[in-house]
């Protein structure tokens, strides 16, 4: 238990239903949804949708993203893949012939075919109760009406201004500058938008006048995008095989690549291995091992992950105990291993804003959703008089001819968003989800074994400092000891401060025997989570 003399907050306690999300408005928006009856799937994509309006720099119908929904009655877990592919024309062949050798992250190359949308459309048409009107009432009300700036939101719209007048999206920045908290924001242009999608589904936004506005205003700034790539758009989101692996008790869900979700299984298959280290949950030992770890599984992921339709992954090989194994055993508790050996050890062939969501219903379904342009604003780039800002999922591209992601026409990007779900015994126990770019799969087994090996409750686990190793650093949040910062050092680590917090996460923890539901929401977003 806390100590209640300190700043911090309590989890949740709830014993019908619950939603925890990255705003207050949207965690209110989810709980409205249940009881006018709709189910976890419609909460879920309700918040999600309002997330879209009223967390800008974070999400939005320009975007992409993931689910995986747990019905109460049924072992399956069920799985979307929303992302969308690059256009027919996107070539490396085009890309080489002009120069191309990287992307700028404002640039209309980065912006794939937005699948929020048609996911949105889909899983509620095979699983909800409910239409997309009705999922998307309260963000059209936040559109029209308006909603307060709040202050993280504000915060990351700062961070992104210059973004924003570099691509002459001056709607985002009213009087030329970015807005302060609780300041009003107002949305007609998208709210016309989502008004046409709740109306004539999700045609209106990959067919018509709404995609030719998108086409136009990427083909204005040098794209490649046609009507034909954003008409195919509109049925990419399909269903998938979620991959699995053991943790502790629990089985652990994450979609599959395209998706990172295999890294978090990875780190977590590594570090059961070692168990809690003996220094606590932010002792020198604990952070080396998992730092150690993330820098063996990224590696692997850099050289691997890619769009499984069109590269083949070895994912039974990258989660098998003999592979995780081999990895662990380069871990020294001692040293950083100073030159990471190849990925897949030769056995296998050369080659940061979002929002995250869960809902548990009173009938026990529960729902890990994650939505996102990428990173702050996507690409910066507002399409016309759409009010929709589109992704930069592109970044995700490789570049280099012959790799496994590298560029090509209908292929999906290696993604980064991963919504997790662990059962038990067939059961639902935990949605769960760490936001937050690259930072995901170390966020989500950083946030499991806090509460698993480390026996901090559902808000603790989220709250504690966070640390990633990141482009030959280790970024550390505040708050974590001198005594640890100076047994890393000690360790070989290069380390370097964020201003920025490392991610944000939600989780609803279900007691079955009990009979109650125990949420977390992370004290890094302007959120909550809230029950019945």
């Amino acid at each position: 238990m806390r100590d209640f003399h300190f700043p911090g907050r309590s989890p949740v306690y709830a014993g019908r239903a619950m939603a925890a999300t990255s705003m207050p408005a949207a965690t209110l928006a989810a709980l409205d949804a249940l009881r006018a009856g709709g189910n976890a799937l419609d909460a879920a994509v309700t918040a999600a949708a309002t997330l879209a309006v009223i967390e800008p720099q974070s999400t939005g119908i320009g975007g992409d993203c993931f689910c995986l929904y747990k019905k109460a009655d049924s072992p399956e877990i069920i799985a979307l893949n929303g992302s969308g592919r690059a256009p027919q024309a996107a070539t490396i062949d085009h890309y080489e012939s002009h120069g191309i050798t990287e992307f700028d992250p404002t640039s209309p190359h980065t912006v794939t075919i937005p699948g929020a949308v048609s996911a949105w459309e889909t899983v509620l048409a095979a699983h909800g109760k409910r239409d997309l009107a009705a999922a998307l009432a309260p963000a059209i009300r936040y559109a029209e009406a308006g909603f307060p700036v709040h202050p993280r939101v504000a915060f990351d719209w700062a961070i992104a201004a210059d973004k924003l007048r570099k691509t002459g999206a001056d709607q985002f920045l009213p009087g030329g500058n970015p807005p302060t908290p609780g300041t009003i924001i107002r949305q007609p242009d998208l709210a016309r938008t989502l008004r046409a999608i709740a109306a004539h589904g999700a045609r209106a936004f990959y067919e018509g006048p709404i995609a030719a506005a998108m086409v136009a205003e990427l083909r204005a700034r040098g794209g490649l995008h046609t009507e034909a790539d954003f008409a195919e758009g509109r049925t990419a989101a399909k269903f998938v095989t979620p991959i699995q692996r053991d943790f502790d008790g629990m089985t652990i869900w994450e979609c599959p690549p395209n998706g990172s979700g295999i890294l978090a299984l990875m780190l977590l298959g590594i570090l059961e291995g070692f168990g809690p280290a003996p220094d606590g949950p932010l002792g020198p030992v604990r952070l080396h091992r998992h730092i150690e770890a993330a820098r063996l599984v990224y590696r692997d992921r850099d050289a691997l992950l890619a769009d499984p339709d069109q590269s083949p992954i070895p994912i039974d090989h990258l989660l098998s105990d003999d592979y995780l194994t081999s990895l662990r055993l380069l871990i020294n508790d001692e040293q950083t291993i100073k030159d990471l050996p190849r990925a897949g050890e030769n056995l296998l062939p050369a080659h940061r804003d979002t929002v995250y969501l869960c809902v548990v219903d009173e009938a026990g379904n529960a729902c890990s959703f994650i939505n996102s342009t990428y990173e702050s604003f996507g690409s910066g780039i507002l399409a016309g008089n759409t009010g929709i800002i589109l992704q930069n999922r592109g970044l995700g591209f490789s570049l280099r001819r012959g790799h496994p992601n590298c560029i090509a026409p209908r292929k999906r990007p290696m993604h980064t968003i991963i919504p997790g779900m662990a059962t038990r015994n067939g059961r639902a126990v935990m949605p769960f989800g760490v936001m937050g770019g690259h930072y995901q799969p170390m966020g989500q087994s950083w946030l499991l074994t806090n509460l698993r090996h480390y026996g901090l409750d559902i808000q603790e686990s989220l709250d504690l400092p966070r640390a990633f190793p990141y482009a030959g650093q280790v970024e550390l949040e505040r708050g974590i000891p001198q005594s640890t910062i100076d047994g890393l050092i000690a360790r070989g680590h290069t380390l370097a401060t964020t201003d920025r917090p490392l991610g944000g996460g939600q989780a609803i923890l279900i007691d079955h025997q009990r009979g109650i539901l125990i949420g977390g929401s992370d004290p890094r977003k302007d959120g909550c989570a809230l029950g019945y």
